[in-house]
């Protein structure tokens, strides 16, 4: 009778440590990338009454409760902070404290700090790759570290060294000037200063027309400020009676040639693409009015940086004044096989344990590791009914064991009062 007590405080413990599990999963409802933990129970080894072993077996109550955490995937929600981030799958996001010490989290609500580098909201530094090859693209073949954001800085200009523009020619316009007609482009230099290059044309013949490229004087030291200066990239174009290009020949692009610039950048060289890349004239001579469609270049101006945001994939992209978006970092994930063995330190991280197996850290996307998805965050994965449910369990179970401790204690009284 009196192990009576012993079992049903173990009870009492037991389903104690239950509710503080269902409360805490309750209380992280909203955190951003929770596991919820469930409670699991074992009962304590058994006494035999009697002469016959195992006839009679009274057991002495509960262990204290394992519990285990839950990585099953939460909703992924679209959130309005362009560096928010969410997996979808396995993975963990690699992070490190001031400390140097490693953790890994479920959470990517991230942010810059005055130094650029991208952070979490508890003040962890997201691990990934910053170093770009040769050709721009992220290098991630070598060691992860802190991911550092240009802050501030300005995309340098590029040069224009190819130029073309669609356009009819007006097949029915009169021999002469009353024919001219001109296209302007907008180029830039070295230094990401603009030039409008004038592209005049003038019917000169049936089926042909003459061509020239200018120049504002005050933008080239042989020039005079207010007359336009002849960049020299003078010729002819001829048409077929299809009014089809045939003069310059696909393959014979015009070279432009600007030496001497005023801003002192470098001396300038374009090519002008009069064919598309299938061999298809862009300058047409039909009935119709010369007019321009389309041109186009690719040189930019210097740029400044509007934004920092993370794209699908986990590349960190930055995003300039000229709509131009460059990739200046990628997010590593981090592959655990056995999550159920990390432990919890709070702030939403995690790290590992001595039965973790080592993780394997990689690029999204690859090696069995989740995909990360940029402007979102994955919600908590606590499932309100259920711990509801298990509140109402737990708390009948308690209650029912605090009923064995009063009758067991009544009992010993009765036993007691045989005495007297």
């Amino acid at each position: 009778m009196f192990t009576s007590f012993s079992t049903a405080l173990s009870a009492l413990n037991a389903d104690s440590t239950a509710i503080d599990v269902v409360g805490n999963n309750l209380a992280n409802l909203n955190s951003t990338g929770f596991k919820s933990s469930t409670v699991t129970f074992s009962d304590l080894v058994t006494q035999s009454l009697g002469a016959g072993l195992g006839q009679t077996q009274v057991g002495f109550g509960t262990a204290t409760p394992l519990t285990q955490m839950e990585f099953t995937q939460g909703a992924i929600q679209t959130s309005a902070g362009v560096l928010d981030s969410a997996i979808q799958g396995d993975g963990f996001f690699v992070v490190q404290n001031p400390s140097g010490n490693t953790y890994y989290t479920r959470n990517g609500a991230f942010q810059t700090d005055t130094g650029g580098n991208l952070m979490t909201n508890t003040g962890d530094y997201v691990q990934g790759w910053t170093a770009l090859n040769a050709d721009g693209t992220v290098d991630t073949n070598g060691p992860v570290g802190d991911i550092v954001v240009p802050v501030g800085a300005l995309n340098p200009p590029v040069a224009t060294t190819t130029m073309d523009a669609s356009l009819n020619l007006d097949s029915s316009a009169a021999i002469g000037a009353t024919s001219a007609f001109s296209v302007p482009i907008t180029v830039y230099d070295s230094l990401g200063t603009s030039h409008t290059l004038t592209v005049n044309f003038q019917k000169t013949a049936a089926n042909s027309w003459s061509y020239g490229v200018t120049i504002p004087g005050a933008d080239v030291t042989a020039g005079t400020t207010g007359t336009p200066y002849d960049t020299g990239a003078d010729g002819t174009l001829t048409f077929d009676s299809n009014g089809n290009l045939t003069s310059p020949t696909s393959g014979s692009p015009i070279t432009i040639s600007i030496p001497g610039l005023t801003d002192g950048a470098t001396d300038m060289s374009i090519t002008w693409s009069v064919y598309n890349s299938s061999a298809a004239g862009m300058i047409t001579q039909y009935g119709e009015s010369s007019a321009s469609s389309a041109t186009t270049q690719n040189g930019t101006p210097a740029a400044q940086l509007d934004q920092v945001g993370i794209g699908n994939g986990g590349t960190v992209l930055a995003q300039y004044s000229d709509g131009s978006e460059v990739v200046v970092g990628q997010i590593a994930m981090a592959s655990i096989r056995d999550p159920d063995t990390l432990i919890t330190t709070g702030n939403d991280n995690y790290e590992l344990s001595a039965a973790t197996a080592n993780p394997s850290v990689g690029v999204p996307g690859t090696g069995g590791r989740g995909t990360i998805q940029g402007g979102s965050l994955e919600a908590s994965n606590v499932d309100i009914a259920t711990e509801f449910t298990n509140l109402i369990v737990y708390q009948r179970a308690y209650e029912a064991n605090a009923h064995v401790v009063t009758t067991a204690d009544q009992l010993s009284q009765d036993t007691i009062n045989l005495i007297h």
